[in-house]
């Protein structure tokens, strides 16, 4: 098997280095579409507005999500259609998407432009929370080689997602329009809406977004019976001003976000409070020499985490307060013909307060005093970029940059519940930590080049290579609880062990090489075909992992987050072929494949959460107001688990789901089956099921969603 390994290895390096193919490039499920290179101007009765294209990367725009957003309310399992791209589970708005084997923390994830900072212990209020896929315009995703000018501080990408943005009625007066949309899911007894209405005049506009949902616990495929601590509430609402003048686009956006509880099936704990207020302000200007782009934006969340009801009976409440603000000044010049050059600056500050009060007649383990996990801690980070992109003929160009980021962090004294006999571990965790020095500067490089070649109508040929870093964050430099209890409150990765940080922890450094060669044609009559391979392999130097500590009591592991040495190399595929194509009907034929293999070099081992094969093969057909469509995903069993983890092996599955839509009269009425055999099985990345632990006394993998029958209705006005 080791010989079988190198062999695999030695092949995606050499292909990587020897074939001229993308940093990235993925073909997009049906009705995607493939992300060209240029930064492009647009015009529309007035002043350009400058509209910035991720590279190499895949995108799925508003018509994709139109089958989707009466299935499920988490953006992040939207991602799962995309090649490369799996989902840790969180709560049921609240999964972690991971690109290539690199998880959420070390991905660059970015709402409407703007980067959203992690406010929970356990990762609850993740970035994609915070959207709906019901009002998403669109997600584009750039694996490890993004250009710098996306972004400094990750090594695995870029998720960006979009709404809509402004619309102008460029002949005079208001003009009124608005969408609509409801939802009801049978497993879970899920429901909810979305409204936006918008007043558009010829260089103001102003429109009004709002979305709910609702759903109790869902129940596992087969005989599997009620998944614990899986239900949720939420809410969000945003106002968005946009003024079209000679001065430049002017942007303005408040904000607001409102869950009551969402459960977690794989935490000890559960939200039972997460608000989150935000104002986003944006201006962009075409000039003779140059376009000009300026994002500013704060954002504040008040988090709290307790038990709900159905996990266990007691109290212990959890705080989280974050503040966040950013700002960047982006410049665009053109260097003749399409090349152009690209600067930036960019600055951002995070605080965060963690605390968790102390519960009323308990002295002796959670009182009498606060305990402190993090104290006021800052992470500043003031970052410089520069960029070039060159079109050296009409089928051959390059984008290469090199970026600069500094950051800073520091915090303040920490303190546990108290000084007692069962507080020893964590009052003298404590008193060391305050007697070290907590302020940390990183000065981190990173850079990228990638090349693209149109060889013919029929081959494109791409390649790519990066060097990123991205430093620890707030949680995995600061927190130091190391009693039981304490430091099994801290982690994101649903495994139900104990963390705590580590103030000597270094940047990342990951080396990313990538590929993809693409063929693409017509068959007769107008029918189109595509078929892409992408091979990659990336090098981290300084992988924050987590080095076992010991064994708990109950059963679970105490780690520490320390640096080791990783890689992950794989295959992204993707291939799709129109079957039939009518003056108003298609039928279409896509299947992606995704392979990764994630080791820990430091010491042979498997590298946690890491996906096993899987693939899915969809069927589309479209005739008039009559959509249509069916598909088959297959997930291999998954034996390559990190035993330090007690990470749980999952045996292999294949799920088929259904779904059909007619519109009429401007009204769409779906309607779709997931898991339509009631396929009883486990999720790979879903980690350990402690909602029903806690619940039952039963230790399980956290079981996948049984049959779901889904119905959604939606129109535009």
């Amino acid at each position: 098997m080791l010989t079988h390994t190198r062999m695999l290895r030695a092949f995606l390096l050499a292909s990587a280095g020897l074939v001229p193919l993308a940093a990235h490039a993925q073909d997009a499920q049906p009705a995607g579409q493939q992300v060209d290179l240029h930064f492009t101007v647009t015009r529309d009765g007035g002043p350009a507005t400058i509209a910035t294209q991720p590279l190499n990367g895949t995108t799925q725009d508003r018509r994709d999500f139109a089958r989707k957003a009466a299935d499920t309310s988490d953006t992040a399992k939207l991602l799962s259609d995309f090649p490369g791209v799996a989902v840790n589970t969180g709560g049921g708005f609240s999964s972690m998407p991971r690109i290539r084997g690199l998880s959420e923390q070390r991905i660059r994830i970015v709402i409407d432009g703007v980067t959203i900072d992690m406010a929970c212990p356990n990762d609850m209020n993740t970035p994609l929370s915070y959207t709906d896929p019901q009002t998403i315009a669109s997600i584009a995703v750039v694996p490890g080689v993004a250009p710098v000018s996306m972004g400094g501080d990750n090594i695995g990408g870029v998720i960006s997602v979009d709404s809509v943005g402004p619309r102008f009625n460029g002949r005079g007066g208001v003009q009124l329009s608005g969408e609509a949309s409801t939802f009801y899911r049978s497993n879970g007894d899920g429901f909810g809406g979305a409204l936006s209405l918008t007043a558009a005049g010829k260089n103001v506009s102003l429109t009004y977004t709002g979305s709910y949902t609702k759903s109790g616990n869902y129940n596992g495929g087969g005989d599997l019976g009620t998944v614990h601590s899986s239900e949720y509430e939420k809410t969000d609402q945003a106002l968005a001003l946009a003024v079209n003048s000679d001065a430049g686009l002017f942007q303005l956006k408040v904000g607001y976000h409102h869950s009551p509880y969402e459960g977690f099936v794989n935490q000890w704990m559960d939200m039972t409070n997460n608000t989150s207020w935000y104002l986003n302000g944006r201006w962009r200007k075409t000039f003779d020499w140059g376009d000009l782009d300026w994002t500013g934006n704060w954002r504040d969340t008040r988090h709290a985490m307790n038990f709900l009801s159905d996990k266990q009976p007691g109290d212990m409440p959890m705080r989280t307060n974050v503040h966040t603000l950013d700002t960047a000044l982006k410049a665009t010049l053109p260097m003749g013909g399409q090349d152009k050059l690209r600067l930036g600056v960019e600055a951002h500050h995070q605080w965060l307060n963690d605390f968790w009060p102390p519960v009323p007649g308990d002295t002796t383990m959670m009182g009498p005093d606060t305990f402190v996990n993090v104290n006021g801690a800052h992470r500043d980070r003031i970052g410089a970029f520069a960029e070039v992109e060159k079109h050296w003929s009409d089928t051959l160009s390059t984008l290469v940059g090199l970026r600069y980021d500094r950051v800073e962090m520091n915090t303040g004294d920490v303190q546990g519940y108290g000084d007692g006999m069962m507080q020893a571990a964590d009052a003298a965790a404590a008193a060391a930590f305050n007697a070290a020095d907590h302020r940390k500067v990183d000065h981190n490089w990173s850079g990228s080049a990638m090349f693209s070649w149109a060889a013919s109508s029929l081959l494109t040929v791409e390649l790519g290579y990066a060097h990123k870093t991205r430093s620890p964050n707030i949680y995995e430099r600061y927190t130091w609880g190391q009693g039981a209890m304490s430091s099994q409150m801290v982690g994101w990765y649903g495994d139900g062990n104990g963390y705590y940080g580590n103030l000597n922890l270094k940047p990342e450094r990951a080396d990313t090489v990538s590929a993809a060669v693409r063929l693409a044609g017509q068959l007769s009559g107008e029918r189109d075909w595509s078929v892409k391979v992408s091979p990659y392999y990336t090098h981290v130097n300084d992988y924050i992992d987590a080095r076992k500590v010991a064994d708990l009591s109950n059963g679970f592991a105490q780690l520490q987050f320390d640096n080791e040495q990783a890689e992950f190399y794989g295959i992204d595929g993707t291939a799709s072929v129109t079957l039939a194509k009518g003056q108003d009907s298609e039928t279409n034929l896509d299947l992606t494949a995704s392979w990764v293999h994630g080791e820990n070099l430091s010491d042979d081992t498997p590298l946690y959460h890491q996906m096993p094969f899987n693939a899915k093969l969809a069927l589309s057909h479209r005739q008039g107001a009559l959509e249509a469509g069916a598909d088959l995903t297959w997930v291999t069993q998954k034996t390559r688990v990190d035993t330090a983890r007690n990470e749980p092996e999952t045996g292999g599955y294949a799920l088929v789901g259904l779904d059909v839509a007619y519109t009429i009269a401007g009204v769409r009425f779906s309607v779709s089956a997931e898991n339509l055999l009631d396929k009883a099985y486990y999720l790979p990345l879903g980690g350990i099921s402690l909602g029903d632990y806690d619940a039952t006394g039963v230790l399980r993998a956290v079981p996948g969603m049984g049959r779901s029958v889904n119905f959604g209705l939606s129109t535009s006005f």
